[in-house]
């Protein structure tokens, strides 16, 4: 049986429902957030550095936007103003509220392993969002970005890497906001609602009682 036809039933398509609305929940305030800090539209969900950011002389970041007035290439790393573009392979470790003469300003680093990021900051193609601690970077907000790995427990918001299914679902997971298991796809998986099914596999056997209650689908090759 297909993943649609069986979709269409009471017990996976409440159980499908009730996910993405948590999910356009989480993801929306995220958005909310990066947009009222950063003056634009959020580019990703992000992570936050869990330290306190120290204050920022607010001349430096503050010469960013004059220079790009005048034509000259977006600053690549350290503390910029608010809507100063993000170089590419780069994400924002932290936020001080009273920089760049009271407009914020944001430290841009190049992304790498195990790094807190904060909300607007982009997700860097083959990462993932492993944790959340909602007091980071400076009370926005922050989220850990790791490598993709079979196993790992990603959370809400998180892209699932291409090649990758998610098989598990926990609640609590990423301090509250649910957590997914992301494993690289392989015949006999149990898949959760919303995992892709990656080319030359499908979807057959449903499971109401799969991925954490909330139903599962069972994933087998063409």
């Amino acid at each position: 049986m297909s993943r649609s036809s069986v979709s269409g039933s009471s017990v996976g398509g409440s159980s499908a429902a009730a996910l993405r609305s948590r999910l356009a929940g989480v993801v929306g305030a995220v958005a909310l957030l990066a947009a009222f800090f950063t003056g634009t539209a959020a580019v990703g969900t992000a992570s936050a550095a869990p330290v306190a950011v120290t204050a920022h002389p607010s001349a430096a970041p503050a010469a960013a936007p004059a220079a790009a007035q005048r034509g000259a290439r977006p600053a690549t790393g350290g503390w910029t103003c608010a809507g100063t573009p993000i170089p590419a392979g780069y994400v924002l470790v932290g936020f001080n509220r009273s920089g760049c003469n009271g407009a914020g300003s944001w430290d841009q680093q190049p992304v790498r392993n195990g790094i807190w990021t904060c909300a607007g900051s982009p997700i860097i193609s083959g990462y993932v969002i492993t944790n959340y601690l909602s007091s980071g970077c400076s009370g926005i907000g922050a989220w850990y970005h790791q490598l993709a790995k079979s196993g790992l427990w990603t959370c809400a918001g998180s892209p699932i890497v291409s090649g990758y299914v998610t098989t598990n679902y926990n609640r609590a997971g990423c301090n509250g906001i649910g957590a997914w298991v992301q494993m690289t796809a392989q015949a006999g998986l149990w898949t959760c609602p919303g995992s892709p099914v990656p080319a030359g596999f499908r979807s057959t056997t449903y499971n109401a009682g799969g991925c954490g209650g909330q139903g599962a689908w069972l994933l087998q090759r063409r």
